[in-house]
């Protein structure tokens, strides 16, 4: 059976205002729980917040009873894999069961904060991997010594973590990370896109997943989706171009930018049609659920929604009772 959870932003809004909204959307039926952005700024200025995720998912865990994770963090930059599996192991011995750790290469955006050079795909694809194995040492409570190519642990050892280790799933875009997030990861996180992309990135998942000896079928196929719902059509793509321009962005190297300023002066380039397959924008609540159910329909375990504007309690509102309800979840 497939679960509507809500996609919690911490670039867009503040930490106090999202821990009201996701207890509203918990109580609404978002019952698939929250799927946590960690930045370290937002996309841009206009968007205006960045709150630390880890601090914020305490909180959350406290103020709701669903399940809630990372979308995503990149282990090896900002934070070595060692920080990561602590504060992981952490919201895990807290909250057993309700807590996963989201994984992904990293945008320079949030990462080159720290300085040095900012490396090209394969080597930040291969630093998330080496990561990955890290983690999972580290989430076996035992000492750890590793000598890797990118990460060195002198004997670390967790000693507060879950009777049950935290699931790590993988937020992958493309056919070489997913068919290695199917042999090392957990779960696959993916973004709405066009279906021929999603079904590539689930077969080569799936296949990865066979060749290690796992049962591709066992593990949750999360997707997280972006709209724009307002009370008439032009105020939905209006927050779209305001609110969330990233979303139009899909022919710009996004992962290579290092500040919101740059990415402003890019959206000045951003026109209507460059949302297609990405953020739906409309006002009409039957087109909402239609593109809801066409991804519940594809097999999805969870489909978390982002709603881009700063209508957050409406959209919640109106969609716990007119959209959600409606939907045939199997």
């Amino acid at each position: 059976m497939t679960t509507i959870g809500y996609a919690a932003m911490l670039e867009q809004f503040h930490p106090t205002d999202l821990l009201d909204w996701c207890a509203q959307a918990e109580a609404a039926g978002f019952d698939a729980g929250f799927m946590v952005s960690e930045h370290f700024h937002p996309w841009t200025p206009q968007q205006g917040q960045s709150a630390f995720a880890w601090s914020f998912m305490g909180a959350l865990g406290q103020r709701t009873s669903l399940r809630f994770g990372t979308a995503v963090t990149c282990p090896g930059f900002r934070y070595h894999p060692a920080v990561i599996a602590h504060a992981a192991a952490t919201l895990g011995a807290m909250y057993p069961g309700r807590f996963y750790l989201g994984l992904g290469a990293g945008e320079a955006l949030n990462e080159h904060v720290i300085g040095g050079v900012w490396p090209e795909v394969p080597i930040r694809s291969a630093m998330m991997f080496e990561a990955i194995e890290v983690i999972n040492k580290l989430f076996t409570g035992e000492v750890v010594r590793h000598d890797g190519k990118y990460f060195t642990l002198e004997r670390a050892k967790l000693y507060t973590r879950p009777e049950t280790p935290v699931p790590v799933y993988v937020a992958t875009a493309g056919p070489v990370n997913a068919k290695k997030t199917g042999k090392f990861a957990d779960g696959i996180i993916t973004v709405g896109a066009a279906d021929e992309k999603m079904e590539m990135i689930w077969g080569k998942f799936e296949e990865g997943a066979r060749e290690a000896g796992k049962d591709p079928s066992s593990a949750p196929k999360m997707l997280q989706i972006h709209v724009s719902w307002a009370r008439t059509d032009e105020e939905a793509v209006e927050n779209a171009m305001v609110e969330w321009p990233n979303g139009g962005m899909a022919f710009f190297p996004k992962q290579d930018i290092k500040n919101p300023e740059d990415f402003a002066g890019i959206a000045k380039l951003v026109r209507r049609e460059d949302f297609k397959n990405r953020v739906l924008m409309s006002s009409d609540l039957e087109v909402h659920a239609k593109h809801i159910q066409h991804y519940v329909d594809m097999g999805y375990d969870e489909v978390h929604v982002h709603n881009v504007g700063r209508n957050q309690a409406e959209f919640i509102e109106v969609f716990g009772r007119e959209v959600i309800p409606n939907l045939r979840l199997g």
